[in-house]
Formats: structure tokens, C-alpha cells, sequence
């Protein structure tokens, strides 16, 4: 039982070695990647994503807007087709 456990510890240990290894590879990539970058860079960067995010929010709007169901214009149509009267107390109203 006792060498499970240390052949189960030992192959958990070399896993997270490679993985420990994986995200430093990662992280110098970016790096390496973004190392040219200034802030004025960063800042037209951080201004485009607020920008896209913020065209995507009202796109997503507008489609869940004609994908909503319409009951309550339904209902208020109806409402205004039942209490249509053009004359009310001998007053043409309208028109």
C-alpha cells in the first residue's frame, strides 16, 4: 500500500512539473509577444475592446428583442381596436 502511494505522489509531482513548465512557456510567449507595446498602444487597445463589447451588447439586444414575444403590444392593440370610438359626449376626437 505504502509504494502506491509513493508511486501515486512521485507521478502527481512529475504531472504538475510539466504543467508548472507549460505556464511558464505561456507566460513567456505573451511577454515576448507584448514587450514592443507602450501605453498609448494599451490604450487604443483597451478603447477597441470597449468599443466591440459594447456594439456586441446591442446587437444581442436587438436579436433577443425580435426573438421576445410581443404580448404586451399584442394586448394594447387589442385594447385600442375594443375602445375605439370616434365620438365621445358629442366631441369627434382624432382626425
Amino acid at each position: 500500500m505504502h509504494q502506491v502511494l509513493l508511486y501515486t505522489g512521485f507521478f502527481i509531482a512529475i504531472i504538475a512539473l510539466f504543467f508548472g513548465l507549460y505556464a511558464c512557456g505561456r507566460v513567456a510567449k505573451v511577454f515576448h509577444a507584448t514587450k514592443d507595446l507602450d501605453w498609448d498602444a494599451i490604450a487604443n487597445i483597451t478603447g477597441d475592446l470597449a468599443t466591440t463589447k459594447k456594439t456586441i451588447q446591442t446587437l444581442n439586444n436587438r436579436i433577443n428583442g425580435m426573438h421576445s414575444p410581443k404580448i404586451a403590444e399584442q394586448e394594447l392593440l387589442m385594447q385600442l381596436m375594443q375602445n375605439k370610438n370616434p365620438k365621445q359626449n358629442g366631441k369627434i376626437i382624432g382626425g
